[in-house]
């Protein structure tokens, strides 16, 4: 077996995301408490951000603009505008949110790339995600930045060939079952999940259960060893 490839995902994976929209989120719901629930708010909000993704894509401005949708339609279109101006001064503040690498992740892309090509496949906003790489300080650790709209097997394919790799001896690494690991499993690579504590309800799967080319760490850690062992037993 040849295992040339191994791409991981940004937000969550390698570096703290989710945390910053759900703070954003309770801001939102906070600021328009005089109109709904919490619960209907979230319910409403998500329902906003699932019917935009094909307009504004993934990152923080759909999510901004999901959040001042719902707050119009919630209030009937009396939302004052002091309430909107806050929604966008606290989408600014998620783009300026500093970078925290999660556990293991600088030593674990560090270990496989003195072997393996490394990629950064991640999506969402261009100009947000190439400021959170700069930030993070593993740039120059990957072969290849790859910041795409969304993450489909087709997507995935032509990454791979892109980087000269078949499917079949690449591997993906990332804490969304649905966009990180899924997708590649379809093509035929290797996918590892790696849980976030925090996962946006849009990005739920459920696990290919009993899948020879799937699986799961409890942290970046266990990854070398992982990749390790598969070539190991896949070479005897």
């Amino acid at each position: 077996m040849t295992l040339s490839t191994i791409g991981f995902d940004a937000d969550d994976t390698l570096w703290q995301n989710e945390a910053f929209f759900r703070l954003t989120q309770a801001q939102f719901v906070a600021l328009l408490a005089d109109y709904a629930e919490q619960d209907h708010l979230e319910d409403r909000l998500l329902a906003a951000e699932r019917r935009n993704l094909g307009h504004y894509g993934f990152g923080v401005k759909g999510f901004v603009l999901s959040m001042i949708e719902t707050a119009i339609e919630v209030t009937e279109g009396r939302v004052p505008a002091s309430v909107i101006s806050e929604l966008m001064a606290a989408g600014r503040e998620m783009l300026r949110h500093p970078i925290e690498l999660l556990p293991h992740a600088r030593e674990a892309v560090e270990a496989l790339a003195a072997d393996h090509r490394v990629l950064l496949i991640t999506k969402g906003d261009l100009l947000d995600q190439e400021r959170k790489l700069a930030q993070s300080g593993l740039g120059d650790l990957f072969d290849g930045v790859e910041i795409v709209s969304d993450k489909t097997a087709k997507v995935y394919a032509a990454i791979f060939a892109r980087h000269g790799t078949a499917p079949e001896q690449a591997m993906m690494v990332g804490n969304s079952l649905k966009s990180d690991v899924l997708p590649v499993l379809d093509v035929g690579g290797w996918g590892v999940h790696v849980p976030h504590g925090l996962t946006w309800a849009l990005e739920h799967a459920d696990p290919p259960q009993g899948h020879a080319r799937f699986y799961q760490l409890a942290d970046l850690g266990g990854l070398p060893d992982l990749v390790g062992e598969l070539l190991r037993t896949h070479n005897r």
